[in-house]
């Protein structure tokens, strides 16, 4: 059942929150991808397959087989009696999205367009020699409309569920041959939340979700090895940083009222005072776990070497543990801004590392299958009702782990 939207006075619609339980498909089964371990045992009572005095263990098996073993048939669980093998599959199922297109970059990124619930979105894998990091979506579309994305150009459709989250890992994981589940010798070795929409404006599914990503008996992905990007929802900062507890980055673009309201309009309404004090006061934040600054340079716009000043005086005067990553802009079709030089960009490195702050530059990556930060909103969208992409300039994996 998609999240509801409402309409808040002062700035976008934000999500009213739903509890998710066991939800029956078209074909009268219920997909077990998402559930919590109780709800599991509780779906498995509510049928009749299972006395509740065994509900605990058989949930644990399942568990195992889905997120440990990645797998989709009841007949493979052998540790479960064949005819209660043969009830599960009348009754659940465990599923994936739909994949209606893969692409492979020449550089090894992966980009999937997946279809759930009759709604279309993406998925990119990004593979570099010491890590392998899974760019994951937390909405259809996005209602932010940041000027330099992609994405922005599309409304908000709705939110994904947690079996929408956790299933794009399971499909990766699928497609990178990673099962049985295990800590050691993984492809996919991070995970970034920085596709199509805002984490926090879907703040209880992707809780929810990454709970069972990070659980040890399943996924068993570190939390330390998980980036949550946001736009800057400053309210729901701290509570993401006390109930997620992993990575945070901040798309922020500008170090000024004037040009941060232009781009990211989100600013209207948590200006960047707010939003870098919360940033300061995110849990777990220190010179070990640092939170990352998302810069996308903008040429003319937001890249003089007064800015990048501008920028280390804010994360000073707001005593910021930071790093800033630094975006070269990837043009799309109908995108009013141009990328900064590469002179310039390297400039605005200096600067910044030069008062002992990391800045990186972004190496672009999948251009050439519209991959790249920023570019991501796919051409086989068909109309306004299924609109993909992810957020774009934040689709990369620089930020993970750091």
């Amino acid at each position: 059942m998609p999240t509801p939207l409402i309409a808040l006075p002062g700035g976008p619609a934000e999500p009213v929150v739903v509890p998710r339980r066991a939800e029956a498909r078209a074909d009268g089964r219920t997909d077990l991808v998402g559930l919590s371990r109780e709800a599991l045992a509780e779906a498995l009572v509510a049928c009749g397959l299972v006395p509740p005095r065994q509900a605990r263990m058989r949930a644990r098996q399942l568990w195992h087989w889905i997120y440990g073993r990645g797998a989709t048939d009841f007949s493979r669980m052998t540790d479960l009696a064949r005819p209660l093998r043969a009830a599960l599959s009348e009754r659940f199922v465990i599923g994936r999205p739909e994949v209606v297109e893969a692409r492979v970059s020449t550089d090894g990124t992966r980009k999937w367009l997946l279809r759930s619930g009759g709604a279309d979105f993406e998925t990119v894998f990004i593979p570099e020699p010491d890590r392998g990091t899974l760019c994951i979506s937390s909405q259809v579309g996005c209602m932010l409309n940041c000027r330099f994305c992609h994405t922005g150009t599309m409304r908000l459709v709705r939110n994904l569920t947690v079996g929408e989250i956790v299933g794009q890992v399971l499909l990766a994981r699928d497609a990178l041959g990673e099962w049985p589940s295990r800590p050691e010798g993984r492809l996919l070795t991070n995970i970034v939340l920085m596709g199509m929409g805002e984490p926090l404006y879907n703040f209880e599914n992707v809780r929810d979700a990454l709970a069972i990503v990070t659980d040890g008996e399943g996924l068993a992905l570190s939390r330390r090895r998980i980036t949550l990007s946001t736009a800057g929802v400053v309210p729901m900062i701290a509570r993401a940083g006390a109930e997620i507890g992993v990575n945070l980055a901040v798309s922020l673009h500008a170090v000024s009222k004037a040009v941060r309201d232009e781009i990211v309009p989100l600013n209207r309404k948590y200006g960047i005072p707010e939003l870098l004090s919360a940033c300061a006061a995110y849990p777990g934040a220190s010179n070990a776990r640092r939170v990352t600054f998302e810069y996308v340079m903008l040429d003319g716009v937001n890249d003089s070497e007064a800015e990048a000043r501008e920028l280390v005086r804010l994360i000073r005067h707001y005593r910021v543990p930071a790093k800033v990553n630094l975006i070269p802009f990837n043009p799309w079709p109908g995108s009013p801004y141009t990328c900064s030089p590469p002179e310039r960009i390297a400039r605005f490195s200096e600067i910044i590392f030069a008062a002992g702050i990391a800045a990186p530059v972004r190496t672009p990556r999948g251009r050439d299958i519209m991959a790249a930060c920023g570019q991501l909103k796919s051409a086989s969208e068909r109309g306004a009702r299924t609109p993909r992409g992810m957020r774009g300039e934040e689709a990369a994996p620089a930020a993970a782990g750091a």
